[in-house]
Parts: C-alpha cells; sequence; structure tokens
C-alpha cells in the first residue's frame, strides 16, 4: 500500500510537471505587472523574456512566478529605462533570483545616477556575470522573434532630469508594434517619434504613470495607439492625470491600469 501511494504521488508529479512544460502556449504575452506605483513590463514569447523596469520593491517577483514557467529561471534582456526607485528598485531581487543575461542601462557612472539605487544596483551587476548594453538610437537588439529598436536616449545624451534617460523603445513582433516609454517627458517625447518618423503603434506603456507632462495631443495623433496601458498606484501626484484619461478617450484607445485590472496581460496571436 505505501509502495502504491508513492508511485500515484510520483504519476501525479510528473502530470504537474509535463502540464507546466507543455502548457506554455505560443502566443506573445505583454504583461503590466501590478506593482504598484512604478513600472514593471514583462514580455514573454514561450520561453523567451524581456522585462522591461522592475517596481520599487520586491512585487515584481510575485508578477514573474504567476507567468513564467517555475523552472525558467533565465532572463534574456532587463531594461532599466531610468533609475528613479519606482522603476528599478526592484532589480536586486531580480537578480538574486533570476539569470539575467543582458542588461539595458544608462551608464551607471553617469553623475546623475549617483543615487542610493544606482550604487546598489551596480553593486549587484558587476558580480553576476552579466552583458550590460548601453542604450544609443538606432540600435537594433533581437530577442528570440522580437526586435528591439532603441529611440531614446542618444550616446552623450545630457540633462538635469533623470526621467528625461528614460530609455524609449519600439518592440516589434511581426506587424505588432509597442512603445515602451519610461517616464519621458513632453519636453522631448513628441521630438523623439517625429524624428525617428515612427508608424502608427498597436500598444503603447502611457508615460510617467499617466502624467500630464507625459501625454499630449500631438503624441497621439503621431503613435495612433489601439490601446494604452497605464501602469500605476495609490500615490499622491493625481496619476493617473484626467486630461490624458479624457484624451485617450477622445480617440477611442482602450484604457487599461494596473490600478483598477491588476496584472494587465494582453496576448498577441
Amino acid at each position: 500500500m505505501v509502495y502504491k501511494n508513492i508511485r500515484n504521488i510520483l504519476v501525479l508529479v510528473l502530470i504537474t510537471v509535463w502540464l507546466a512544460v507543455f502548457n506554455i502556449d505560443n502566443k506573445l504575452h505583454i504583461i503590466a505587472c501590478d506593482v504598484g506605483q512604478g513600472d514593471a513590463i514583462l514580455i514573454q514569447k514561450n520561453t523567451t523574456q524581456i522585462l522591461i523596469d522592475s517596481g520599487s520593491g520586491n512585487k515584481v517577483l510575485d508578477c514573474l512566478g504567476r507567468y513564467m514557467p517555475f523552472w525558467d529561471r533565465q532572463i534574456e534582456l532587463a531594461i532599466s529605462t531610468h533609475i528613479d526607485k519606482d522603476h528599478s528598485g526592484g532589480f536586486v531581487d531580480v537578480f538574486n533570483r533570476y539569470k539575467i543575461v543582458n542588461f539595458l542601462t544608462n551608464d551607471l557612472n553617469n553623475p546623475m545616477y549617483d543615487t542610493l539605487t544606482a550604487r546598489v544596483i551596480k553593486k549587484v551587476v558587476g558580480g553576476s556575470g552579466t552583458k550590460v548594453i548601453y542604450p544609443d538610437v538606432g540600435m537594433v537588439i533581437r530577442v528570440g522573434v522580437m526586435y528591439l529598436d532603441i529611440l531614446h536616449p542618444y550616446e552623450g545624451f545630457s540633462s538635469k532630469n533623470t526621467n528625461d534617460y528614460s530609455v524609449v523603445n519600439l518592440v516589434r513582433y511581426g506587424n505588432f508594434k509597442a512603445i515602451f516609454t519610461g517616464d519621458i517627458e513632453l519636453n522631448i517625447s513628441e521630438n523623439i517619434f517625429e524624428r525617428n518618423k515612427i508608424e502608427p503603434v498597436d500598444y503603447i506603456k502611457i508615460s510617467h504613470h499617466g502624467s500630464k507632462n507625459g501625454t499630449s495631443e500631438k503624441l497621439l495623433q503621431i503613435l495612433k495607439p489601439k490601446i494604452a496601458i497605464i501602469s500605476v498606484g495609490k500615490n499622491s501626484y493625481g496619476h493617473p492625470n484626467e486630461e490624458v484619461i479624457n484624451l485617450l478617450k477622445k480617440y477611442n484607445i482602450k484604457i487599461l491600469r494596473t490600478d483598477l485590472e491588476g496584472d494587465v496581460d494582453y496576448i498577441v496571436d
């Protein structure tokens, strides 16, 4: 009887593992993780992942655990759009839990990046064996069947505002296009998309948690997105701004918010 029970348990374990391995669909998933007031976007195709930002704490690990196969402990590309804690504070936990193959970040030796968050990340990355990539306009990174175009910043870019350093990138998968904006502000964002002559996109991660200084009517006219994701949590800044919400509604853009929806898993067939 004991041997039979052990055999049944082993069969159950094998079935569970089999389902976990073979229940991975062949679609592209763009998951805006609910990490509170912050950004963490997981892009996943089969067992290939891109992680854009990490939120401020360890909530990002819960999100990764919900969507990545339990046996997959490798992220092919992680991107720190800029060093503000609500975008990059969780990377320490991610590096401790997962193997990061490539890490795209602004130069952590930049005096603007002399913060506690930057110093901790620099220490963790330095001992990880991860390849560090610095962004530059025109750079194209291939991750599996996905292509990532760097639109900002360019080499030598300088500003006194950390938001202005946000790595803005376009992810292409077949005919599908998605824009990820970090916290880029209007003083340079409209110029980015005009200069790069971006064609209409399907998906946009609204800049700066829906702040008024992150999205304009001109920007929406250039990009013509179908769906807008706002990564936001409880805050005292008034994010997302009501004018931004009304502007998105004016152009019939579907709005999904992590503070209302929780994780937003957008699936591309």
